[in-house]
């Protein structure tokens, strides 16, 4: 029996996924924990055109991502802070700052698509990675000057 999982069961698949299981499995365990629903005719075109516009969806995403890390690639970011006579700083640069300059430069990115190797204790040049997921990354610099 063909079934549309409504909730990720072990073993068997994620949500959203047309699956084969036997007919006693789906009757006596998936339907009535509501794990998933018959794959009638009419579901399985209302899942193929699901899949198809969250792919477009997708796709699109990625597109503007793209378009996103190649103005992004290579700016630099700029701090004036307050450090030791040893160049220490008094504190640190963390990820959520660098979110707050991209964005007064223009940039809309999240704190948790900055990765940095280290955290930023010296004063100096540095950089940061901006990662997006599938592949996709850029660098930006990250400079420190004294106050």
């Amino acid at each position: 029996m063909k079934v549309i999982l409504q909730k990720d069961v072990k073993d068997i698949g994620k949500v959203g996924e047309l699956v084969s299981v036997s007919n006693g499995f789906a009757r006596n365990f998936l339907f009535p924990r509501k794990f998933a629903v018959e794959a009638t005719e009419k579901r399985v075109k209302e899942w193929d055109h699901l899949t198809r516009v969250a792919e477009a969806k997708k796709k699109k995403a990625v597109d503007e991502r793209k378009a996103i890390l190649t103005k992004i690639s290579g700016v630099a970011v700029k701090f004036k802070v307050q450090a030791g006579d040893t160049d220490k700083l008094f504190g640190t640069i963390t990820t959520t700052e660098i979110s707050r300059e991209l964005e007064k430069a223009g940039f809309s990115i999240d704190r948790r698509d900055i990765h940095l190797e280290e955290p930023i204790k010296l004063l100096g040049t540095h950089k940061a990675l901006i990662k997006f997921g599938e592949g996709l990354e850029a660098h930006v610099q990250v400079v420190v000057e004294r106050k």
